[in-house]
């Protein structure tokens, strides 16, 4: 209320819309546009030994990885709010949030609650993609931030060296399954029972055939020292 009557905010760029559309623009913001570029910054940040978000931002592997969630597996399924351009809310976080060395963020705070994360930042554009009959495979990054997590889960980054795993609730659940596991097994028996917990993943990444895939990046990420960083490249170069 405004009782001298309300000033033209909207002229500072503010704007004036109904619930609904608020929740559309969180939606966007959550599901597509921003927090699955953070999670993913993160997990890989956190195995390639980084310290700040703004820092990856200077890494082209990292970039191509992000870009392709945002816009190639995102967008098309993306809930649009109508007063905001999902496409171009991605170019400002893309071009000038994220990058921001002033926003001294950091991988391993974003890190925290991962398992918290995951279901509603991947599994609703996964979901996204069933309803409206979209082949999953064309989900290719997304997949490869679940590996990602499977790796950073062991705690030993890139390089080989230890290091600690931000604070989650599940941790005592997880890390069990991966814990011992290297690139000279069958990965998908020992994760099966992971990969199918709907809780974690927003969907049975198994019974949607998306299972293999994950355990297939796992186990290049497994190949010893400097495999995270081959395999991003690897299919980075294919996108």
């Amino acid at each position: 209320v405004f009782p001298a009557g309300r000033p033209p905010l909207e002229k500072a760029g503010f704007f004036f819309t109904d619930a609904a559309t608020v929740d559309k623009v969180e939606r966007m913001k959550v599901c597509t546009c921003l927090n699955p570029l953070h999670t993913a910054l993160a997990v890989f940040g956190c195995l390639l030994g980084y310290q700040k978000i703004s820092d990856e931002m200077k890494d082209p592997d990292l970039v191509r990885l992000i870009e392709r969630i945002g816009y190639r597996e995102g967008l098309p399924v993306v809930v649009h709010p109508g007063i905001l351009d999902p496409k171009e809310f991605i170019d400002t976080v893309l071009k000038v949030r994220i990058p921001n060395p002033f926003m001294p963020d950091t991988p391993q705070r974003i890190a925290t609650d991962t398992s918290q994360k995951l279901a509603i930042r991947f599994g609703e554009t996964i979901k996204n993609y069933q309803k409206q009959g979209l082949p999953p495979a064309d989900l290719q990054a997304i997949p490869l931030v679940f590996a990602g997590w499977l790796r950073y889960l062991q705690g030993i980054s890139d390089q080989g060296k230890a290091f600690e795993l931000s604070p989650d609730p599940l941790l005592d659940k997880v890390c069990p399954y991966v814990k011992g596991l290297t690139g000279q097994q069958e990965l998908l028996p020992a994760l099966q029972p992971l990969l199918e917990d709907e809780k974690i993943f927003g969907v049975d990444l198994v019974k949607i055939g998306m299972a293999e895939l994950v355990c297939r990046y796992f186990q290049e990420m497994l190949a010893g020292p400097g495999a995270v960083r081959r395999t991003l490249q690897k299919y980075g170069k294919e996108w």
